[in-house]
């Protein structure tokens, strides 16, 4: 066994002599290289599919931006009146509208003196152009046509029905929000459209007025008050008459005839002559002292809407376009010293043409009026222009 071992040992020596050069001289093989795969011959070849080149950077998934928030309308500043204060139109036909806006729907219009009551005073904190800032909650004039749903209304005793029944300005559902009005209010029906009524404005409708339309000046609202509100007439006392006398009959006594027998001469006696009846005087019928005369009571009647005169002017200047599309007029008249607007250029009853007069120096004359959203620049309703070189 010794020599056994003893021979191996020598063999494997001399082996390793031999290989040791030849592995030196061969290239080593890379460690990051793993070997072939050699199939098994009854395993079948499979080809892997060929795959997209992946990128080596990841491309940016962007995310959907989050929406900006909305910004809320400023909500309006109120101001309650402690006590409803009465105010006068100061202006002719002046609108009332259904909302604190200038493009809200008119409910009705205010005669130049018209009385009305203020019940809140409101300012706009963010105004658009050419609106007015402040304005005037009042209550409606009795008798404006307002609507309500025919669906909560009683059909035989034109009834509300509903807890709470909204007065609207119009006939439908888009229509401005002008009251409330309770269960069992009896309404005066005045028109049926659809399922819609047209009734008679009740008690607590209200409406909105452009606050500079109106004037709360002791001096405008005591005519205005004294016209709404005339004072009784006054009646006239009656003088009583004395009844008439009673009428007097004068009593006349007759004598009675005087029968004779047949075969007598009756001789007449001679009649004697009654003498004459003084007639008793009358009681002296007193009469009532003749009243004092009394001034007769004329009754006036409150003056009248009368129209204004026509304030006729002459204008010279540019005519330009107008800078606003809400304008009452697509042209304007420009001061020739700053370039200022001066007028509204407007011809609604001639034939004038103010286009064709664009960029030229004109002469202007006509009636002057203003709009009460533009109450800074009046407007001028053309009768005779010319150019002027």
């Amino acid at each position: 066994m010794t020599m056994k071992h003893r021979m191996l040992l020598a063999v494997t020596v001399s082996a390793g002599l031999v290989a040791g050069p030849l592995l030196a001289q061969a290239p080593p093989a890379p460690q990051d290289v793993p070997p072939p795969i050699v199939p098994a011959q009854d395993a079948p070849i499979v080809t892997p599919p060929a795959s997209a080149p992946k990128s080596d950077a990841k491309k940016a998934v962007k995310k959907p931006a989050k929406p900006a928030p909305k910004k809320e309308p400023a909500k309006p500043e109120v101001t309650k009146a402690a006590n409803p204060e009465p105010a006068v139109a100061i202006s002719k036909n002046v609108n009332v509208r259904g909302q604190a806006n200038i493009n809200s729907e008119v409910v009705t219009h205010l005669k130049r003196g018209e009385l009305v009551t203020i019940l809140e005073e409101i300012t706009l904190k963010s105004p658009k152009a050419d609106e007015p800032a402040k304005w005037a909650k009042i209550a409606l004039p009795s008798g404006t046509p307002l609507w309500v749903s025919a669906l909560f209304v009683d059909k035989n005793t034109k009834t509300v029905t509903a807890n709470k029944l909204r007065l609207r300005s119009g006939p439908g559902e888009n229509y401005s929000t002008v009251g409330m009005i309770d269960k069992g209010t009896v309404l005066k029906e005045l028109e049926t459209k659809g399922d819609w009524i047209k009734v008679e404005s009740p008690a607590g409708s209200y409406a909105f007025v452009a606050a500079h339309l109106l004037s709360k000046n002791p001096a405008d609202v005591g005519p205005a008050m004294a016209r709404a509100n005339p004072p009784p007439p006054v009646a006239t006392p009656a003088v009583a008459t004395p009844p008439p006398p009673p009428p007097t009959t004068t009593v006349v006594e007759t004598q009675p005839p005087v029968t004779a027998p047949v075969d007598t001469v009756v001789t007449p006696a001679p009649v004697a002559t009654p003498p004459p009846v003084t007639p008793t005087p009358l009681p002296a019928i007193l009469t009532a002292p003749p009243a004092a005369p009394t001034a007769p009571v004329v009754e006036t009647e409150p003056p009248a809407d009368e129209p204004l005169p026509k304030r006729i002017v002459t204008r010279e200047g540019v005519v330009r376009g107008s800078a606003s599309i809400q304008s009452p007029s697509y042209y304007v008249l420009k001061s020739l010293d700053n370039n200022r607007t001066i007028n509204y250029l407007h011809s609604p009853t001639t034939n004038i043409i103010v286009k064709e007069y664009l960029y030229q120096r004109v002469i202007v004359t006509g009636e002057e009026l203003l709009d009460e959203r533009w109450p800074n620049v009046p407007v001028i309703d053309i009768e005779t222009i010319q150019t002027v070189p």
